[in-house]
């Protein structure tokens, strides 16, 4: 209890001490600056004073290095407050933004964890392709995406039965589980394609993690954390003749972003978010079409013996 009184004292003084600066700082250095000039315009026609100050330069000079301190350190806020606001909130359609900025590095690291990930994956998947015309800067990409098992029964996605009660949907799963697939499958595609150009080595790599689609996460070359909560009694209909659904839009999904170039506070959120996700991907599991090897085609028939003449 001592100790939070101590920082909450000491806050209180930095508060007030600040507030002190800020009032009367511009009022002094107006004062100086106007007791220089009018002091050297005298000089100019006052010849004892003229001679005075030529034998106290010396005074001249650090009054002028305090105001030049009391400038830079003017400036210097000045600079910090034009400065681009961190953004504390995007849509997820703003996502395309942070995938660019990602792709300046020469490593890039994206991490996600999510529901189907189809925002992120069509952002993606275009700027990859550009990679195999123009690689930039870039040398290095490492995609991981976290998705829930499809494979077992689920509250979210799921039907919506009477009086709202979530019934599990296999067939419905399966759709969202061949969806995630083929996003998986064109991703890593290109990927191969990259590393066997030699110019740049990519891997993508979908996993599952346990539980029901909540959060949306994702982080960008370890620097940049993005954080929603999915609405998960959004409810869908994919006709007019069939049921409605339990299935959350990822699209509509607000994020709350962090950055390491940030505050303390938000260092922190970006190094919790990177643990969370390395220790989540860590007990993660591989889809079962990623243990699949493909088979290979059967052989075509051997055309037939001709007949002894």
């Amino acid at each position: 209890m001592s100790g939070d009184g101590g920082r909450t004292a000491e806050g209180g003084l930095n508060a007030r001490l600040k507030r002190f600066q800020v009032r009367y700082e511009p009022m002094v250095t107006r004062i100086l600056l106007l007791v220089l000039f009018v002091t050297e315009v005298t000089a100019q026609f006052v010849t004892p004073l003229g001679d005075f100050l030529q034998d106290k330069a010396f005074l001249g000079g650090a009054l002028l290095s305090l105001v030049g301190y009391v400038l830079y350190d003017s400036v210097k806020d000045l600079d910090s407050s034009l400065r681009r606001p961190t953004r504390l909130q995007v849509k997820s359609q703003e996502l395309g933004t942070f995938v660019t900025e990602a792709f300046q590095a020469r490593t890039v690291d994206i991490r996600f964890l999510g529901y189907t990930g189809e925002t992120l994956y069509h952002e993606l998947y275009h700027r990859l392709e550009r990679l195999l015309d123009d690689p930039g800067p870039t040398r290095h990409v490492c995609i991981r995406v976290l998705i829930p098992d499809f494979g077992q029964p689920m509250t979210v996605p799921s039907r919506v039965g009477p009086d709202g009660r979530p019934q599990d949907d296999p067939a419905y799963r399966r759709g969202l589980e061949a969806q995630c697939q083929m996003y998986d499958q064109r991703l890593s595609a290109i990927a191969e394609r990259l590393t066997s150009g030699g110019r740049v080595t990519a891997e993508c790599e979908y996993r599952h993690y346990p539980g029901i689609p909540r959060d949306k996460i994702c982080v960008f070359n370890r620097e940049l954390a993005l954080h929603g909560l999915y609405d998960v009694v959004t409810r869908t209909v994919q006709r007019s003749s069939e049921p409605e659904f339990y299935d959350p839009k990822g699209y509509r999904t607000d994020l709350n972003v962090w950055s390491r170039e940030g505050d303390e506070d938000s260092k922190s959120v970006v190094a919790t978010w990177n643990k969370h996700l390395d220790d989540l991907w860590s007990l993660s599991s591989a889809p079962s079409w990623r243990s699949l090897t493909p088979t290979a085609p059967p052989a075509p028939p051997s055309p037939p013996t001709p007949a002894p003449r």
